[in-house]
């Protein structure tokens, strides 16, 4: 097998897949991506079994042929490589790759392609598209409140459902929880109809697509065990969906809520993020206190002092002092763009709705903190 690329196509291939290969080394084929060269193409895939990835890039090929070689050797030789064309040539006893750029010349060692396991990117139906700046809105807004407790697997990811005409995207840890809605795909695809989780690495993996394609359609397509993602020809992924019910969410949405205030996003923003510096490190608490048109940030921390910082407000209710994780609340704040936010609440103990006139298909719901 005998090929020519330029450097910079291939690293940025490599780079692609590089984050999929299995870091916990369960098997050792699993370090490795696969090369397929054929057709004026070199394709490269790489998985962990859970999340699967492809790229297709042009070359020059002299003559075809696949071999597996160890992914992060790879992309640091690339990495360090003159950006200029690199020739590939596969010895005749397959155990050796040979890499040329200039005067720069490497011996990897490579293993038989047939050792790498069958991967699949599609299914033929269950299909659907998606915006990929709608893509990149949804894991932006939502991915920040997905858990990392390994033990809730079901909280370990986004939830995607068709509901009421629209596609619904939550994310939730128990402590906050986001909730974006997209117009609808208009597909009827039973999956989507019940609900799929996709699993947190994957999630990232399709946000890399997103924003490398930020002007195409991502292309999704579903079967029992897995949603699969492609772009074109040259980019795909095969993820495999957590198999579990996900939590009735829905249950702590307030059907209605008595009260509601008005303030400016970034200066409340900035406020919480000021008056953080003194809460407890552990429980990272701060105190909101509302009052008529006038907000109060607070923290006290017990050996190093306290601070507030007041922040103008449109708010007629009573007085109440409401607890939070500093950390959520900055979470939740930093997923709306500047202008006015709003606050929705019952008392000090329920749950708090976050919305903004400018986001009507977007809320961020946070559980108050005992202070």
């Amino acid at each position: 097998m005998i090929v020519n690329v330029h450097t910079e196509l291939i690293r940025n291939a490599v780079n692609k897949i590089l984050t999929v290969v299995d870091k916990k080394k369960s098997r050792p084929i699993l370090t490795y991506t696969l090369v397929k060269v054929e057709n004026n193409k070199i394709e490269l895939s790489a998985t962990d079994l859970e999340v699967s990835a492809k790229v297709v890039i042009n070359a020059d090929v002299e003559t075809e042929g696949s071999f597996c070689v160890n992914a992060k050797n790879l992309f640091e030789i690339l990495r360090e490589l003159p950006l200029d064309n690199i020739n590939f040539k596969v010895d005749a006893d397959g155990n050796s790759l040979k890499l040329s750029c200039n005067d720069i010349h490497y011996s990897l060692l490579i293993y038989n392609s047939k050792e790498f396991p069958n991967l699949v990117f599609e299914n033929e139906r269950n299909k659907f598209s998606l915006e990929a700046k709608d893509v990149t809105e949804f894991i932006n807004r939502t991915s920040y409140a997905i858990s990392t407790d390994e033990t809730r697997l079901f909280l370990n990811g986004i939830y995607m459902q068709e509901i009421d005409s629209k596609l619904r995207v939550v994310s939730t840890d128990g402590f906050r929880l986001a909730l974006l809605e997209l117009p609808s795909t208009n597909t009827q695809i039973e999956n989507l109809i019940n609900g799929i989780i996709i699993p947190k690495k994957g999630i990232f993996e399709i946000k890399k697509m997103s924003d490398t394609f930020p002007e195409k359609k991502l292309n999704f397509s579903l079967d029992d065990s897995f949603i699969y993602v492609s772009v074109d020809e040259s980019y795909a992924l095969s993820i495999r969906l957590i198999a579990r019910e996900y939590v009735k969410y829905q249950a702590v949405i307030p059907n209605k809520t008595s009260f509601k205030m008005h303030t400016d996003r970034g200066q409340f923003f900035d406020a919480v993020r000021r008056i953080k510096i003194m809460s407890n490190e552990k429980s990272h608490g701060v105190k909101i206190k509302l009052s008529p048109n006038l907000m109060t940030v607070m923290a006290n921390h017990p050996s190093l002092g306290d601070a507030k910082e007041t922040v103008a407000i449109e708010y007629d209710g009573k007085e109440m002092e409401i607890g939070f994780n500093a950390k959520y609340l900055i979470d939740t704040l930093a997923s709306f763009e500047d202008g006015d936010i709003m606050f929705e609440l019952n008392n000090e103990l329920s749950t708090v709705v976050v919305k903004s006139p400018e986001l009507p298909s977007y809320m961020g719901i946070i559980m108050p903190l005992r202070i």
